[in-house]
């Protein structure tokens, strides 16, 4: 296996897609913020900081766009949906994230989808740290992505598209 990102010399280099075609492209990925009851509560009824899972929605959109000024070798895309799903789950107990990024383009997504989670967990994690400084991120993981070159791809414990249990099985 060749990795794109390093010439023959094995110097780092941003990928020459100008040849490759325009393409539909859609990249899903999810994770996780685990926490304690108590803190889940705060996160979902309303926290003295306001709207948690709608300001990590707008942080996660936000840093999608961003996401080639942060990562040194991605292309910046034209991004045609990122939207972000933040979904308290008692059983965790924690927040779920799920991410959705398209664009028409030469390359793809992945990276704008898995940098949204990101930041959306890392956003949910500020607003609550001060009730909790041991919530875990855990789980950030791509779940599929359609287009381009490599085709289709659907990670094997997401076959039902929801995100799966990904806790790493710590007590929060």
């Amino acid at each position: 296996m060749t990795l794109t990102h390093f010439d023959a010399a094995g110097q780092a280099h941003m990928v020459d897609v100008s040849e490759k075609p325009v393409t539909a492209r859609t990249a899903v990925a999810r994770g996780a913020v685990v926490m304690r009851p108590e803190t889940l509560a705060l996160a979902t009824g309303g926290a003295a900081k306001g709207d948690v899972l709608g300001v990590a929605r707008l942080a996660g959109i936000m840093a999608a766009k961003r996401t080639a000024e942060l990562i040194p070798l991605c292309h910046p895309l034209p991004l045609t949906k990122i939207a972000l799903e933040l979904a308290p789950d008692p059983a965790l107990p924690g927040i779920r994230i799920t991410a959705t990024a398209r664009t028409t383009g030469q390359t793809g997504v992945e990276m704008e989808a898995l940098t949204a989670v990101s930041v959306a967990a890392l956003t949910v994690y500020d607003m609550l740290k001060a009730a909790e400084k041991s919530m875990e991120i855990t789980g950030i993981a791509l779940v599929s992505k359609s287009g381009g070159k490599s085709g289709d791809y659907s990670a094997p414990d997401t076959a039902s598209g929801d995100p799966p249990d990904n806790a790493s099985g710590a007590t929060p």
